[in-house]
């Protein structure tokens, strides 16, 4: 028997072994995604280099270890790639079974955060529970909880007038939405709310009902909405449409990330030659690094990360499409869109396009709730990459 012959039974003998282990559900098992894998890590490293770059100035002023930042992410990055890979290897079809726990450890997190001395306020936001080695953010963990109760819902078909799915899902998620609203934390309500509009749209939820839906909730905000918004929120709307009227104030952050825009022109400064680092822009490891990002590395820096971006996208979007089963389809699409859009509004608000919102740059922005959660989800759509649809070959392929 030749090489080539001895190589060609060995592959034929693992795709059998694979194909008996599917056979249940008609799918083969595969290795994870490499592809997503790569991209994630690629996001990772440059998040590491963005968040040096941004916060070694302010550890400078502070008299702290400049790596203070970046060892702090470095830690959470490694927590966050831990779940990744123990969650790559947990079967998807077995989070149903977690879903109400992990709804009630949701639930009660955001009480403790709101209703007891652990809530830390921060810029007149109380969204964290104060750990002591670490601040939590409670928040972060309904993004993947909305994921993994709406994929449950709507896997069968989407049936808005069923009254269990109102009592054991949609009731419990709007009592969510509620207590991350009072923080207040408005843009993670409306990302919470595309998901869900997202996932309805994937399930085939019948368009005429989302209508009429559409509809009844838009008159109702369109009367309650002034009351409903706080003060600065109204404010940001405003200063949205005219940064310069409250340039020192108000006006000052938005109109220092288009400075920053500015500076890095084509090419960019070069990395560490930001000057709106240096205390002109506040917040810029968190909501406003991807200015940082387009000052030090200019327009060609920002093509790039948005590339990835697509690219990850792309890739959960494949994925998904793969899936055998609608559950984890719907799972993979929901939190696919999860990072696509809220990369969108991240840069979206660093460019002008969008208000603020105070919304994270994912895998990117300092933040170690954020980075564990997004790298968790990355191992559930790592491990939904793992079984795919049973494809027919000719004896020629």
């Amino acid at each position: 028997m030749s090489y080539r012959e001895y190589k060609s039974l060995q592959r034929q003998n693992e795709k059998i072994k694979l194909t008996q282990r599917g056979a249940k559900s008609d799918t083969v098992l595969s290795a994870p995604d490499k592809p997503l894998i790569i991209i994630v890590t690629f996001l990772v490293i440059i998040g590491f280099l963005a968040i040096f770059s941004a916060t070694a100035p302010k550890c400078s002023r502070e008299g702290v270890n400049l790596l203070s930042f970046l060892l702090k992410q470095v830690f959470f990055a490694g927590v966050g790639f831990f779940c990744m890979a123990k969650l790559a290897g947990f079967d998807y079809k077995k989070l149903e079974k977690f879903n109400y726990k992990f709804l009630w450890i949701v639930l009660v997190l955001l009480c403790i955060v709101k209703f007891t001395p652990l809530g830390l306020e921060i810029n007149g936001a109380r969204r964290w529970m104060n750990l002591g080695f670490m601040q939590l953010q409670p928040s972060e963990f309904a993004k993947p909880l909305f994921c993994m109760l709406l994929a449950s819902a709507f896997k069968d078909r989407v049936n808005l007038t069923d009254g269990k799915l109102w009592t054991k899902v949609f009731v419990p998620l709007i009592i969510v939405l509620f207590l991350v609203f009072k923080q207040p934390n408005l843009s993670m309500v409306i990302i919470l709310l595309m998901t869900g509009l997202a996932l309805y749209l994937a399930a085939g939820g019948p368009m005429l009902l989302l209508g009429i839906m559409g509809g009844v909730v838009g008159v109702g905000l369109i009367s309650i909405i002034p009351k409903l918004l706080q003060g600065y929120q109204m404010d940001r709307i405003t200063i949205w449409l005219n940064p310069g009227s409250d340039a020192q104030g108000k006006g000052y952050n938005i109109i220092q990330s288009l400075i920053a825009f500015a500076s890095g022109g084509f090419s960019g400064t070069g990395y560490g030659g930001s000057i709106q680092k240096l205390a002109y822009l506040p917040e810029c490891h968190t909501d406003f690094i991807f200015s940082i990002i387009a000052e030090e590395f200019g327009l060609l820096g920002c093509f790039f990360i948005i590339g990835l971006f697509a690219a990850l996208v792309h890739r959960g979007m494949v994925i998904a499409k793969r899936c055998p089963d609608m559950y984890g389809k719907l799972l993979a699409i929901g939190i696919t869109f999860i990072f696509g859009f809220q990369a969108f509004l991240n840069m979206s608000v660093a460019s002008s396009l969008l208000p603020v919102t105070g919304v994270t740059l994912p895998f990117i922005s300092y933040g170690g709730t954020s980075i564990i959660v997004f790298l968790s989800m990355i191992g559930i759509l790592l491990n939904i990459s793992k079984q795919r649809i049973k494809r027919a070959r000719t004896e020629n392929e």
